[in-house]
């Protein structure tokens, strides 16, 4: 399983970005899929995650009110959009993926990984 994130870059506080992750694997409407972070120094930690349908979504208090993740069940990709970023939003940013039922913020709970994306939020 090949999970590709990209969109990150360099942003101002204040600024939005969107990050995608896609794969090609059929399977991917099977997937409750999510997305961690990881700053220089940090242990990787939960922002965000999606059940199968999209109807139901998850997210870390520091992110609640700014992130939204969203899916694309057609066109296998799960985005998380990204609002009023702030300089401790900086981190490598990856996707993931479970055949599970449950949306977990335990990076642990997920088998499937994607290479991971940056994100540097500038003051």
């Amino acid at each position: 399983v090949q999970l590709q994130a990209c969109g990150g870059g360099l942003v101002q506080a204040g600024g939005s970005l969107t990050l995608s992750c896609a794969t090609s694997e059929r399977t991917f409407i099977n997937w409750v899929t999510g997305w961690f972070r990881q700053a220089p120094g940090k242990e990787r930690e939960f922002v965000a995650a999606i059940s199968r349908s999209g109807g139901s979504t998850r997210y870390a208090d520091s992110v609640k009110g700014r992130f939204t993740i969203s899916r694309d069940n057609a066109g296998n990709t799960v985005y998380l959009q990204m609002n009023r970023l702030k300089p401790e939003d900086t981190a490598v940013y990856y996707c993931a993926a479970d055949f599970a039922f449950v949306l977990s913020a335990t990076s642990g709970n997920y088998d499937y990984w994607g290479q991971g994306t940056q994100l540097t939020v500038s003051s």
